[in-house]
């Protein structure tokens, strides 16, 4: 029963950030649209640990999205343990903040964690990247940010496999690691 008590503030809290993530800044509208595929593991739930995040099918085949289904994003100059997206780069790539965890259903074998950004808060990472949704993506599955080469690199949508979307699926790298940056 006491944990009944502390679920809605948690759960509160958990929609406000992620809310918070979606940027209300200045958009493109270059992206594709698709509608979700049948038990393409999408959620429209926020977890109470943080990012919930499932994969969705589009035209650039299955990306990775956030609870709204927004398209997340991967920046080619990031390291494993530090984001090189800030100041105005966060105005169009907001990044996803929390601990993040599979939707139900997704399968999503590559790992997830964390890296602390410069001001204190959690970034949510996928395959050793830090993850951002696109400002210019304005309705779910769409996936305008990939190939564009802003704020010093290039910006691909995160894929289950960690492969650049259409790319072979790489190798899946031993438990170690190694950060999945093979581009």
């Amino acid at each position: 029963m006491h944990n009944r008590w502390l679920a809605a503030p948690v759960l509160a809290g958990a929609v406000v950030m992620l809310a918070a993530c979606g940027s209300s800044a200045p958009s493109s509208s270059s992206g594709n649209t698709s509608a979700p595929a049948a038990g393409s593991g999408t959620t429209s739930a926020a977890a109470t640990s943080g990012a919930v995040i499932g994969t969705r099918s589009t035209s650039l085949g299955t990306v990775l999205v956030n609870a709204q289904g927004k398209t997340l994003y991967w920046f080619a100059i990031d390291t494993a343990t530090a984001s090189k997206c800030s100041g105005v780069c966060l105005t169009y790539w907001p990044p996803v903040i929390g601990t993040p965890s599979a939707a139900p259903g997704a399968k999503l074998t590559m790992g997830f964690g964390t890296i602390k950004r410069s001001g204190g808060q959690l970034q949510a990472t996928y395959d050793g990247h830090p993850l951002y949704t696109y400002a210019g993506d304005t309705s779910a599955g769409q996936t305008g940010g990939n190939g564009k080469n802003l704020s010093g690199g290039y910006w691909w949508a995160m894929t289950p496999s960690g492969a650049k979307p259409g790319a072979a699926p790489k190798a899946s790298s031993s438990p170690s690691g190694g950060g999945g940056y093979g581009y």
